[in-house]
């Protein structure tokens, strides 16, 4: 079972891992791509590099996707090449994604879905993502969010959110920690974007600490966003499910169950 976790160097990614890698300004990108391209020889993995061509340089040419020359996602680009990868003998696809603010989209619901979409595919095809983050260019409370949908990480920058909501099993996703006004938004935008895809969002709380106020009010009104939509907590603890129904959200009108 994929847990979270701080991984003390980029040696120690997996399979199956999506880490969030936030980079001091003396780190050197040159340097961690070359290591993470060393480490898939090493292993037998098929390395892809995504951020723009000029910024890899020639060492790396044919190990880049652009995204500003992808047709198509970059979801559908790195399956793409996970099926090259296994088709070619090679033991799992290994991804650097170099996250620059200019690719960053303007609605966070995109920007939030191209995230979980990494996450799903490498919880579920086995596949090895780290996302880039430079510390310089991004702001505190942008990290904190691409933290929480990042069940590891790694980076001398502390960033701890007080949630994260990350792929277990192929049937659901997990989440940790507690949801309360600070993190709400962004939970609420993190569940909006599951059931846009998807008419039943599944998520295991038995890590789950506390919703507050406004965690509960992201919940309903997230469940609420699409019709004929619904969200199921399954292991929420007796604290949980005693606070929504409380606080009044325990409504046939709100599709939310919640089980031990």
């Amino acid at each position: 079972m994929r847990t979270p976790r701080v991984l003390p160097t980029l040696d120690e990614v997996d399979t199956g891992d999506h880490v969030c890698h936030v980079l001091d300004r003396a780190d050197d990108v040159i340097d961690r791509s070359r290591a993470f391209v060393a480490d898939g020889a090493l292993h037998g993995d098929k390395v892809v590099i995504i951020g723009p061509a000029r910024q890899a340089g020639s060492e790396f040419a044919q190990l880049v996707l652009d995204p500003a020359r992808l047709k198509g996602s970059l979801l559908s680009a790195v399956r793409r090449e996970a099926a090259t990868a296994d088709r070619e003998g090679f033991r799992s696809l290994r991804v650097l994604n170099h996250v620059m603010p200019g690719f960053r989209t303007e609605h966070d619901g995109e920007w939030l879905r191209s995230e979980l979409d990494l996450e799903e595919f490498a919880a579920d095809t086995g596949a090895m993502v780290v996302c880039a983050y430079s510390g310089a260019d991004w702001d505190l409370s942008a990290l904190q969010q691409i933290s929480c949908v990042h069940p590891h990480h790694l980076g001398s920058r502390p960033v701890s959110p007080a949630f994260r909501v990350y792929r277990t099993e192929q049937e659901g996703w997990t989440v940790t920690g507690t949801v309360d006004s600070d993190g709400a938004v962004t939970f609420g935008t993190i569940l909006c974007t599951l059931l846009a895809h998807t008419p039943t969002v599944r998520m295991f709380c038995h890590t789950l600490e506390f919703f507050d106020a406004a965690g509960m009010s992201a919940l309903a009104d997230a469940a609420r966003y699409l019709p004929d939509r619904k969200v199921i907590l399954e292991g929420a603890n007796e604290t949980v499910r005693l606070a929504w129904t409380l606080s009044g959200f325990a409504s046939p009108d709100i599709p939310v169950v919640m089980t031990p």
